[in-house]
Formats: C-alpha cells, sequence, structure tokens
C-alpha cells in the first residue's frame, strides 16, 4: 500500500475517533457502549478512506480548474453516487453494530430517512477530499520546481566555477612561457628547463583538481612552493619567500589554486618592479570557525589601474563558493602590499 494511502487511512480514522468522542459525550449519560460507539463511528468514515485516491485520480483527470461544465458535472456526479454509497454503508452499520442500543433504526426499513440531509453532507465531503488533494499536490509541485531549481542553481554555480578555474589555466600558462621564453634569449638555458619541468608540476596539479572546487590548504601550500621555485629561477637572489602557517590552518578548505594567482600578483607587482631583493609573505591561522590567509609583498601598487585576470578570478571564485561568508581585502601597508583573504574554517570529512 502506497504511503499516500496510509496517511488517508490515518486522517480518516483520526476524524471517525473524534466523532466518536463527539457522539459519546451527547449520550455519555444514556448507558451506551463507548466501544461499540467508537466502532460504529471509525467503520463509518474509514470508507472514505478507500475513496480518497479514487477522488485525487478524478481530480487530476478532470481538474475544476480552469473552470469546465464537463468537469463540475463529472465531479458533482461522482460525488452524488459515493454519497449514495456511502448513505446505504451508514445505515447498515447502524442496525448491524447498535452503537446506541434501542435508540434510531433498528432495520433497513429506514433506509431513506434523512437521504436529502446525508447526501447533501456527502457532496460537501467528497469537495472538500477533492481540495485537499489539490493543495497536496499543489505543495508537491512546489517542492519539485523548487527542487528543480535548487538543481539548476547548484549546476550553474558548478559551470562558472569550471570557466572561472579554466580561465586561471592558460592565463598562468602564457605567463610562464613568457618567463621561460626570457630565460631562453638571455642564455640561461638550464634555469628555462628547470622551469619546464616546474610547469609541467603545475599543470598536472591543476588536471588532478579539475572538478575539486575546495581542496586543503596543505596541498595549495606545495603547489605554491613549486611556483615559487620556478619563479627563484627567474629572479637568483632577488626573491625571498617567507611562509607562516599554524599547523591546524594547514587542514582548512580553500578553493583549488586560488593562492597561486595571488603570490602570481605579488611576484609581478611586487618583485618584477623592483630593483632589488625583496620578500613575499605567505601567512595563515585558524581563528575559531574562520580562515585567514594573507600574502604580502614589497610595493604600494594595489591595482589602480585595474585589477589583473588572477585578482578578479578570486574575488569571483570566492563570492561564488561562500557569498557574504568571506571578506577579500587588497590595501597597502607600509611600503608593502597585502592580500587578504578570511573565509570558513571547513576541514576535510
Amino acid at each position: 500500500m502506497k504511503r499516500g494511502t496510509w496517511i488517508a487511512f490515518a486522517v480518516w480514522a483520526a476524524f471517525g475517533l473524534a466523532c466518536a468522542a463527539w457522539a459519546w459525550w451527547g449520550v455519555r449519560t444514556h448507558g451506551h457502549s463507548t466501544a461499540a460507539i467508537v466502532a460504529y463511528e471509525v467503520l463509518v468514515w474509514i470508507l472514505w478512506a478507500a475513496w480518497t485516491p479514487l477522488v485525487a485520480w478524478l481530480g487530476r483527470a478532470w481538474p475544476l480548474l480552469p473552470a469546465s461544465a464537463r468537469a463540475s458535472a463529472v465531479h458533482l456526479a461522482a460525488a452524488v453516487v459515493l454519497g449514495l454509497v456511502h448513505h446505504v454503508w451508514w445505515t447498515v452499520l447502524h442496525v448491524v453494530v447498535r452503537p446506541f442500543d434501542d435508540m434510531g433504526m433498528q432495520d433497513l426499513s429506514g433506509l431513506g430517512t434523512n437521504v436529502v440531509d446525508r447526501l447533501f453532507l456527502e457532496v460537501l465531503v467528497y469537495f472538500a477530499v477533492l481540495g485537499v488533494t489539490y493543495a497536496v499536490d499543489y505543495q508537491r509541485k512546489l517542492r519539485e520546481r523548487e527542487l528543480r531549481a535548487a538543481q539548476l542553481e547548484a549546476s550553474l554555480a558548478h559551470a562558472r566555477l569550471q570557466a572561472l578555474e579554466l580561465q586561471l589555466q592558460p592565463h598562468f600558462l602564457f605567463n610562464t612561457l613568457h618567463a621561460i621564453g626570457g630565460l631562453v634569449r638571455q642564455g640561461r638555458g638550464p634555469e628555462a628547463i628547470a622551469m619546464i619541468a616546474g610547469l609541467s608540476d603545475l599543470l598536472r596539479y591543476s588536471l588532478d583538481q579539475a572538478g575539486k572546487h575546495l581542496v586543503p590548504l596543505e596541498q595549495e601550500l606545495t603547489i605554491v612552493g613549486r611556483y615559487l621555485e620556478i619563479q627563484r629561477l627567474r629572479f637568483s637572489d632577488r626573491l625571498e619567500v617567507d611562509v607562516d602557517v599554524q599547523p591546524e590552518a594547514r587542514r582548512g578548505l580553500v578553493p583549488a589554486l586560488m593562492l597561486q594567482p595571488l603570490v602570481e600578483n605579488a611576484v609581478r607587482h611586487g618583485i618584477e618592479r623592483t630593483s632589488g631583493a625583496g620578500t613575499i609573505t605567505v601567512s595563515a591561522r585558524r581563528d575559531g570557525d574562520r580562515l585567514r590567509l594573507a600574502i604580502e609583498n614589497p610595493g604600494t601598487d594595489v591595482g589602480e589601474g585595474g585589477e589583473g585576470i588572477g585578482v578578479a578570478n578570486t574575488r569571483a571564485r570566492l563570492a561564488q563558493l561562500f557569498g557574504d561568508r568571506h571578506e577579500f581585502a587588497l590595501r597597502s601597508e607600509g611600503g608593502r602590499v597585502i592580500a587578504e583573504v578570511t573565509m570558513p574554517f571547513e576541514a576535510p570529512a
């Protein structure tokens, strides 16, 4: 038996019990059997539980809205037929169960008594059941639409994240190939070969993380370290790196390939634009239920001429993943440019 049918039986049984309580209260001093009254009222109304799926089916096959004379006639006829059958059932139970002993009908000779009043009630019950089934169907369809809308929204969000992640790859690849070309023109063949090897590691990591929007910070730090090794080949002794990450923070989940474009931005706008040595600092800490990351580089340029692809992409991905639960700031302070990211701390299950 379907779940909806069980629910219908439970509802009509409860209605029968309520009617039994009302009937018993009216004759409580007459000495009638309480069990007989309860059995009688429950059996009277439980028949509508068997008919409820039929009424629901008729409601879907002949919808009342938009208004249709034919549909109205079908439902009115069904209400009358079911009402007459229920009237007979009701009368037979009264005679067989005798809930009120000698009170009321003692045989079926009074079957035609009160048939009009009963029929009016039965038609009201039919259309009440029809209305409830329409309401249940509407709620079910509404939930299905909401579920489909949520699935579509999640699918679109997933597609947008993938597009943002794919946008980083050609951007990073172009910049690195440009740097390799520079080394080749300078006659620095060994460094160029080492940079190509490092580039292959980075691209392999990028492919491995395809579809994984969040990865442990520990993995991101490893690939950022590999990227900075490549950059040291370009800048020799001019580039220094300081990594200050709490052990607990390393477990936190961050967007895949989020740190690399920020570090690349620090190299391009910090180390490339200074003649002397410079230090890039990468720090991270857990602060309660928040994960705070910061990347610093020498300089004062915070993108007044417009943000590059890396920073703009990072902003978009953070907004897509965390909404208003994250913060991203890029500021200049004391001759240093600081990129700060704050997001919810989540650890792998």
